[in-house]
């Protein structure tokens, strides 16, 4: 039996005067809501109403029992009305976890406007360049730069792109521009967490792949980029990492007939069925900041 269901009919059925209406009332059939009542009566072993072919009477542990009906359910609805309430307000905590580039370059330099318009929204923002299991560590939201895996989790792309090399204008004025994959051989590279052997686009076939002479390895995204200014070499990641350098003349793009499509920097989040309205603002955040494309001057300009 639904307890919570029974006592629905019963305290229905004496605001309205009988079954037939408070049948109605429900949308049920008046047999249910009789079942339903006898039900909750046979649960309680004591009978609530007095029944005739022409009226109803509550009796004495019946009238004390509407009275307690009445405010529980009140209590119920309430707490109900409180929640979706808070469901559609963008107020409230959300928990994130983002590459260390993504959140430094692209995340965090957006977040006063973001506070301006949400002011009530509160930010717990977590950096990683690995896989984490957002469901079990607690997270409402996660961006990521990888194919997804986990079937438990809805994944909306924010932006795709290719894979680029690049390299400053000082180092290329001091070794020269490749013109082929090839000629990475008789030139510095910077490796990141992806390894040495670097793919491109063939015009005409398969992938090129080409082991590439390491000067440099570091595992932080944000850190190839900075090296890659610094003219220690020839860097090789998607074009939004790069794209504020790219913008101001600090790299210069290379090798760009050869360059492939990148995996799509996207956002996780456990599947269900109604998205809290706090995390939903955060997504369209996200989708704000990463509307850029590659052939807009201004990338950022749509969030601004």
């Amino acid at each position: 039996m639904d307890k919570f269901q029974a006592m629905t009919v019963f305290k229905t059925v004496v605001d309205h005067g009988g079954f037939t209406a408070a049948a109605r009332r429900l949308g049920i059939s008046p047999s249910a809501a009789t079942k339903n009542l006898t039900a909750l009566e046979d649960e309680l072993g004591i009978q609530l109403l007095n029944r005739s072919t022409r009226r109803i009477a509550l009796t004495d542990h019946g009238r004390e029992f509407y009275q307690s009906c009445v405010e529980i359910l009140g209590n119920l609805e309430e707490a109900e009305a409180a929640l979706r309430a808070k469901n559609k307000a963008a107020k409230g905590l959300v928990r994130i976890v983002m590459p260390y580039s993504f959140g430094r370059v692209t995340f965090t330099p957006e977040l006063p406007a973001f506070f301006k318009e949400n002011p009530e929204i509160r930010l717990d923002v977590h950096f990683s360049d690995d896989a984490i299991d957002i469901i079990k560590e607690g997270f409402d939201l996660a961006v990521r730069s990888r194919e997804l895996e986990d079937s438990q989790l809805i994944q909306r792309v924010l932006h795709k792109g290719p894979v680029i090399c690049v390299a400053s204008p000082d180092y290329l004025a001091r070794h020269g521009l490749p013109q082929t994959p090839q000629d990475l051989a008789n030139h510095d590279c910077i490796i990141s967490n992806y390894g040495s052997e670097w793919r491109f686009r063939s015009p005409e076939g398969p992938d090129i792949k080409v082991d590439v002479k390491s000067v440099l390895t570091l595992r932080n995204g944000d850190a190839v980029r900075e090296a890659a200014v610094s003219g220690l070499g020839v860097a090789q990641s998607t074009w939004w990492l790069f794209r504020k350098d790219l913008r101001e003349g600090r790299l210069v793009p290379v090798l760009e007939p050869f360059e492939r499509e990148a995996v799509p920097i996207s956002v996780c989040y456990p599947a269900r069925k109604h998205v809290p309205q706090k995390v939903a603002t955060v997504l369209d955040f996200l989708k704000r900041i990463t509307s850029a494309s590659r052939t807009q001057s201004a990338p950022l300009a749509a969030a601004q």
